[in-house]
């Protein structure tokens, strides 16, 4: 009897991927999809501020202001653009043709190393909040680079009560692509276990094809493992894909173990393929399943899981909603494998969480799941 079911599932599992291998647009989803989507925003898509056309209004030029000005001309944060005064920069800035002024006033030099009010004026274009704020702590730290220097030159204490040294750790270069593209893995994943899974089996509902499989002698569960070990599969290989470009292409590093980011992604996969059978389940047609999969699975992965946007910067509803989104905790574990190594104080909750919601996902898929055609 065990070796009729064995069989019997083998060849259930062997019917879909023949399935699979024949259907174009579930191997795209799953390989070339993700493969874009990391080209797109590894190389298209930046929370960094490089070469900002900032408009620079020297009132009194002198030496001063012309080593400053050379400071902001090397950056390779700014672009200067020379203006005549600050009526002009302000009108530039109006019509978004520089982000920000550098307002160098006709005291500079008097007021340079003396107390009392700055020889600078900053004015930033807020439109863009996040681009203003690091504009902003760029200006600052060249300002604070040039004074301690002139101070060295001169010979003269640094006019400041406090001196600042920074230290960026497990990502010194402070570039976004190397969070960006760990934290793209997750939604990455989340197309291949949730939309695809929802979407296949819909259409299967449509088809009638999953109808016929009902009505043969095989159990519900020999069904749903023959549904969801395929997507499984083509999920773990997209990860695969995915690791080999960050590592290779992009050059983010992966500092932990590669065993413990695939224990952790079979995890995720697992409330992934929950989440996708318990909608094809509830949704049997393609368009609805799509749009349920869209904004239940692939939207809050997006935007709520910190992949892009900080959850402590959220309001408190909405931090609160992120625990029950299983990219969340994914996402956690990807960035601190790939840029700190194995942090066992963030792994191991995280990974108890996946285990958490996959056993609630499959849970519910099986509840909801008949071998009924009604």
């Amino acid at each position: 009897m065990t070796l009729r079911v064995s069989r019997r599932l083998r060849g259930l599992v062997r019917k879909e991927f023949v399935q699979i291998r024949r259907d174009p647009s579930s191997l795209a989803i799953a390989f070339l999809l993700p493969a874009l989507l990391l080209l797109l925003f590894g190389y298209g898509v930046s929370l960094d501020a490089h070469h900002v056309r900032v408009g620079l209004v020297v009132a009194q030029p002198t030496a001063e202001t012309s080593s400053f000005t050379s400071r902001l001309q090397h950056s390779a944060y700014f672009t200067p653009v020379p203006l005549p005064d600050i009526h002009a920069a302000e009108q530039a800035m109006s019509r978004r043709e520089i982000s920000a002024i550098v307002w160098l006033r006709e005291d500079f030099t008097r007021k340079l190393l003396g107390p009392g009010e700055a020889p600078i004026g900053v004015m930033l274009d807020g439109v863009d909040a996040n681009t203003a704020r690091i504009v902003e702590g760029y200006v600052q730290q060249t300002w604070q680079t040039w004074l301690a220097a002139t101070a060295a030159e001169r010979g003269q204490p640094m006019p400041s009560t406090l001196a600042v040294t920074a230290r960026v750790w497990f990502n010194p270069a402070v570039e976004s692509r190397d969070y960006l593209v760990p934290g793209l893995i997750a939604v990455i994943m989340t197309l291949t276990g949730a939309l695809l899974t929802a979407l296949v089996i819909a259409r299967e509902w449509e088809r009638g094809t999953l109808e016929a499989l009902m009505v043969t002698p095989v159990s519900l569960r020999e069904i749903i493992i023959s549904k969801l070990a395929p997507y499984f599969v083509l999920g773990m290989g997209g990860m695969a894909v995915s690791v080999a470009m960050a590592e290779w292409l992009f050059g983010v590093p992966l500092r932990g173990s590669f065993a413990v980011l695939v224990l952790a992604a079979g995890l995720f996969m697992g409330a992934a393929l929950g989440m996708g059978l318990l909608i094809s389940s509830v949704a049997r047609n393609q368009f609805v399943a799509g749009q349920i999969a869209i904004i239940v699975t692939f939207l809050p992965a997006f935007i709520l899981s910190g992949f892009i946007f900080d959850i402590g910067s959220m309001p408190e509803p909405i931090r609160l909603f992120t625990y029950l989104v299983a990219a969340r905790y994914f996402v956690a574990i990807l960035q601190s494998a790939f840029l700190a190594g194995d942090v066992w104080s963030v792994i191991l909750p995280n990974a108890a969480a996946l285990v958490v919601m996959a056993a609630i996902f499959l849970g519910l898929a099986r509840l909801v799941t008949r071998k009924r055609l009604d």
